[in-house]
């Protein structure tokens, strides 16, 4: 039978998992206006605090997933890797093909999410913990039957929380490794960046707010500018100046074969947790 396509006009969106990603997701469709919070609901089983923080925006709260999923047109799995299979399978009986499913948790297969759910109409996101400013850089590919009006929808909702890209699920361990586990990398530099600076003689809260702007800014010239990030590189590296003996240094200590090494062993370990 036709998929039948989901109103954007009308569309509801709930969310199984009531996790700090989950709110990082509500409360950015939320402030952009793409749905108004009496559209959006997820559960909460026990965890008052978790209910109240929803209810402060405006989101339904129901105390069981079974209502979310009724009320919803397109359902979030949004829990950890290790329940996602409990999950899925409480609700299975009231999930059907006219819903549009969606799975955030790391590792977990599409072909694993259709089999639990019995449906094909599944896409798979993995968003990064900067979902929580707002800045999320999410890669997802679609299921057997998801469509691609499904994708332009879930891409509007993630896009209130940051970037999408899309890719084929068999680049999912290499998207780990680099967005996925990337948040860490530059949190390492940014440290590293103000020690240098408090090494150099500068107040450590001076330091750190100029590492993380710096960090800030030229990530948002490399996306802005579209101008490779090499030229940008260049452009401040004046012949015999302050800048090529900084980067002399790194160079010296491998720093960019270091971060390479880095995203290609995150990836690599991706791969071994999801063959176990």
């Amino acid at each position: 039978m036709e998929t039948l396509p989901i109103s954007a006009e009308s569309f509801k969106v709930g969310f199984i998992g009531a996790g700090k990603m989950a709110e990082s997701i509500a409360r950015g469709v939320v402030a952009s206006g793409m749905l108004p919070p009496n559209r959006i609901s997820t559960a909460v089983h026990a965890n008052l605090n978790r209910r109240q923080v929803f209810e402060s925006f405006g989101v339904n709260v129901f105390s069981s997933s079974e209502e979310v999923v009724r009320e919803s047109d397109v359902v979030i799995f949004s829990v950890k890797p290790q329940v996602v299979k409990k999950a899925i399978t409480e609700v299975r009986s009231k999930l059907s093909k006219d819903k549009v499913l969606v799975s955030v948790a790391a590792g977990i297969k599409l072909k694993d999410l259709q089999e639990w759910s019995g449906q094909d109409r599944f896409i798979r996101v993995m968003p990064n913990t900067p979902a929580a400013v707002g800045e999320a850089a999410s890669v997802m590919s679609l299921g057997t039957a998801a469509t691609e009006e499904d994708g332009a929808l879930v891409t509007k909702l993630f896009g209130s929380v940051g970037k999408m890209f899309k890719a084929d699920e068999k680049m999912f361990d290499a998207v780990t490794g680099l967005s996925g586990s990337g948040p860490a990398y530059i949190f390492l530099a940014i440290e590293a960046l103000a020690d240098g600076g408090v090494a150099a003689g500068l107040p450590r809260e001076l330091a750190l707010g100029l590492a993380s702007q710096t960090v800030l800014g030229a990530a948002t010239m490399v996306s802005k500018t579209g101008k490779h990030p090499g030229v940008l590189k260049d452009d401040v590296t004046s012949p015999g100046g302050t800048t090529i003996a900084g980067v002399h240094e790194l160079e010296k200590g491998s720093f960019r074969a270091t971060l390479m090494n880095a995203v290609v062993a995150a990836a690599n370990r991706s791969r071994e947790l999801s063959q176990s």
